[in-house]
């Protein structure tokens, strides 16, 4: 039944082929050994690649991602060319758009500090191919083609330093962690409907193939090991793989062999430390969740705290976007902050609201695998968006306050340095841009549909594209696909304003009169984008009266949210600057007019949104 259940979650429907749907599909078979004394790693690839698309393939691009822990690399000049750059002010001081992931500029790395990954044979069908690096992305001109629906299997041989860290993963971060091991090896990019993603490895962002993983890592055996996927060997390894609480097996020599299985995921991930702690949550009707952490009294009660939180939020998380489909979960104590892999993630300290954030990260991109280079917001944004819709539920607080998302978004554009959110990740001119827009104005973006739609249907909304398009790729377009048939609207006008264009909204309340005992209230667009108006009017007596201008493009209404009834008027023409709604009421009965009183439009000067007579 369960192996019945797994196939289930991992078919692709068979109609999106029909629609001309297809992907890649890989199988990586790996033996690495990392020598702990001089930080370098030796390994091999059996790599199986499966070329569903109708194109004849005749070269191949590969990720060599730690090349960019070099000076003078795409990445090192990247980030120095904006260092000094003032973006804003917090606490009385400047912020400079110098990436504060970095812990060392790779400009400063000594030789023995700095990254970088080789490979040394690339063989296929029995022969040397020949291979052009161009410093992260290595490609492999092939000496036969691979056709349409041919599987071509390649063996590789390669060689990496670790770097220290400076940016996501490498070794000894700060915390003491001794190895964050997240795109290091030698990883084939993605083919889809646009062709191959090379994409230079400089915001840190990545795309890749679904496929299986299979993974033996050979170390110092004295350090301890956790990973994405499942332990094969855990009866040889015990340090409560096995069983919880059984401290690490001795055994004779000096290197120990980890191994690791993982199935249907698009990358993987490890970390190493001989000082880590172990413990486990088994959730019920959800996954076994590992937390791997440096031993540290000081902060056992409170990473014991974070693991039993996690259990407490799984059944909402399962139930608002969707169960989590694969067996286990690990929170590997690492670097570079909090950073997301399929079935596992490096954070940097117990903090609960990380390890949130960084699980949600298991729906909205190892789930969806998003082009997170072209749409980081599809990934940043929704993630952000679940992580504070958990918390809100968890800690029983108001989700329909303004949070730090929509201020930051509304600092972004009001500033000088703001581009629109389909801005390749490399191809932002600031940090500050990218960061807004990948985490905040991705925020916005959904919450601010539920606005548009109504939170019910928003809701029917996430786990129609959960059921629709994970262990896929996903792009804007589909997720909007998927909003239009649950919601019965049009709604690519708002995908075209908010990721297209940097156009804000704004309205204001511009006069009120009275004629014949009724209440006239018009409101003006100042703001370049339209939008659906909600307008709740405050009586003196206390009575409300809410009014709803659908707009035009939308082809629809949002339903009733609550059970207060409302004024619904016919559609604001979005080429209109003006409309003006009537109520019963004599206007010496009002006392408050305000639009929006959910806070959910992201209305960059709310202050004219609310008039108190």
């Amino acid at each position: 039944m369960k192996k019945t259940l797994l196939y289930c979650l991992f078919a692709i429907p068979f109609n999106l082929y029909a629609q001309g749907y297809w992907q890649q599909r890989i199988k990586y078979v790996m033996d690495v050994h990392l020598e702990v004394q001089t930080n370098k790693i030796s390994g091999k690839q059996t790599i199986s690649y499966t070329n569903n698309s109708s194109d004849t393939l005749n070269r191949i691009f590969i990720h060599l991602y730690w090349n960019a822990f070099k000076p003078n690399s795409l990445m090192d000049a990247s980030s120095q060319s904006t260092e000094g750059l003032v973006v804003g002010r917090t606490g009385g001081r400047e912020l400079t758009d110098f990436d504060r992931r970095f812990k060392k500029k790779i400009t400063d790395l000594k030789p023995d500090e700095q990254g970088g990954c080789r490979v040394l044979k690339f063989i296929y069908n029995g022969k040397l191919q020949k291979t052009k690096e161009h410093e992260t992305i290595l490609e492999v001109l092939l000496d036969k083609s691979i056709l349409p629906g041919a599987t071509a299997v390649f063996n590789t041989e390669f060689e990496c330093q670790v770097p220290l860290l400076s940016r996501r993963s490498g070794r000894d971060n700060p915390e003491g962690i001794r190895y964050s091991m997240g795109q290091w090896y030698p990883k084939i990019a993605e083919y889809d409907r646009q062709g191959w993603h090379a994409d230079q490895y400089i915001r840190g962002e990545f795309y890749g193939v679904w496929g299986d993983y299979h993974v033996n890592l050979t170390l110092d055996k004295n350090y301890k090991v956790g990973a994405t996927g499942e332990l094969q060997n855990a009866t040889e390894i015990g340090w409560g793989y096995d069983k919880e609480g059984t401290p690490l097996k001795n055994i004779p020599g000096n290197t120990r062999t980890w191994k690791f299985t993982a199935k249907n995921v698009h990358d993987f991930v490890w970390s190493a430390d001989p000082d880590y702690n172990h413990i486990t949550r088994k959730i019920p009707g959800g996954p076994l969740v590992h937390f791997i952490y440096k031993n540290d009294p000081n902060t056992e009660k409170s990473w014991q705290a974070t693991a039993d939180s996690c259990v407490m939020i799984y059944p909402y998380i399962a139930k608002t976007f969707g169960p989590y489909p694969y067996p286990v979960y690990s929170f590997l104590h690492g670097g570079g902050g909090g950073t997301e892999y399929p079935m596992a993630t490096l954070v940097r300290t117990h903090s609960f609201t990380t390890a949130v954030h960084e699980w949600c990260h298991s729906w909205y991109q190892m789930m969806m695998a998003t082009d997170e280079s072209q749409y980081g917001w599809l990934d940043e944004g929704f993630t952000s968006y679940a992580e504070d819709r958990v918390l809100c539920w968890l800690r029983n607080t108001n989700f329909f306050e303004e949070g730090s998302e929509y201020r930051s978004y509304f600092n972004l554009a009001k500033s000088p340095f703001d581009e629109p959110m389909s801005t390749p990740a490399n191809f932002f001119n600031t940090n500050y841009a990218y960061n807004n827009n990948a985490y905040n104005k991705g925020y916005v973006f959904i919450k601010q549909l539920g606005y548009i739609v109504g939170e019910k249907t928003l809701d029917k909304i996430l786990l129609d594209y959960y059921r629709t398009w994970r262990f896929k790729h996903p792009g804007p377009d589909d997720f909007i696909r998927v909003a239009e048939k649950a919601s019965n609207m049009q709604l690519l006008w708002y995908k075209q304003y908010m990721v297209n264009t940097t156009k804000t909204i704004d309205f204001r309340i511009d006069s009120l009169w009275e004629e014949s005992g009724k209440t006239n209230i018009r409101i003006r667009r100042i703001g370049q984008m339209p939008m659906p108006v909600d307008m709740q009017i405050t009586f003196k007596d206390g009575s409300k009266e809410l009014h709803y201008i659908p707009l035009d493009l939308m082809f629809g209404e949002k339903p009733a949210e609550d059970s207060t009834g409302r004024k619904v008027y016919s559609a604001w023409k979005w080429t209109h600057d003006t409309y003006t709604i009537e109520s019963g009421r004599r206007l010496g009965d009002i006392s408050i007019a305000e639009i929006d009183p959910t806070f959910r439009l992201a209305d960059i000067e709310r202050k004219n949104n609310r008039l108190k007579l």
